[in-house]
């Protein structure tokens, strides 16, 4: 055989091989892309579901998302979490009330969640949607929510007792020790502790 008849079966040949390589790595992208896909949708562990639902302000987060469905704005969004958690309303938010919101939500908590599929969250454009985790959330969502506790109602109880002691005491109950001073410093002593089990529940809950 010919040099230049051989050269000819070999360049027929390389055309065979790069085409059975190419069907090889059909297969091997499509499994690649499966395989991260399946990830993506992977099943939360109970610990990462609680530590995302123990937060007020990521859980506000999550009903907004619900509630509206699509995708929102981190300024939107921001208004929204900050009337919430100061008690007005939107058009009410003043412009710290809504910094501090904003800060917030685009350094630590939206991140957080993003990082694990609970949102799809753009921080160059600042937009935010639920991801594929986030349906796992809301069965327990509800319940999260159940577990806050009433703290105005706390302080205005104890309130309501100190005001009953203190007439008490004036009509009489300080003849057996139950004086104005002791009330008032029974009172003080409870109003201390609630404030100071709000603020650990609180900090727990950042």
């Amino acid at each position: 055989m010919s040099s230049a008849s051989q050269h000819a079966n070999e360049q027929d040949v390389v055309p065979e091989e790069t085409e059975a390589d190419a069907d090889q790595a059909v297969p091997t992208e499509a499994a690649e892309e499966a395989e991260t896909e399946e990830e993506s949708s992977s099943q939360l562990p109970l610990d990462h579901v609680f530590e995302i639902l123990k937060n007020e302000r990521r859980r506000t987060v999550l009903h907004y998302l619900r509630e509206h469905g699509g995708t929102v704005s981190l300024g939107e969004l921001a208004e929204h979490v900050a009337a919430v958690e100061n008690g007005t309303t939107v058009a009410q938010v003043t412009s710290n009330e809504r910094k501090c919101v904003y800060v917030g939500l685009y350094q630590c908590h939206l991140p957080k969640m993003d990082d694990m599929d609970i949102v799809e969250f753009n921080q160059n454009r600042g937009r935010i949607s639920l991801g594929p985790n986030a349906a796992q959330l809301f069965e327990y969502l509800e319940e999260s929510d159940e577990v806050d506790r009433p703290w105005p109602l706390y302080y205005g109880s104890l309130t309501a007792v100190g005001a009953v002691l203190l007439v008490a005491s004036q009509l009489g109950a300080a003849a057996v020790g139950l004086t104005a001073t002791v009330v008032s410093t029974v009172v003080l002593l409870g109003l201390v502790g609630v404030a100071s089990a709000q603020t650990l529940d609180q900090r727990s809950a950042d």
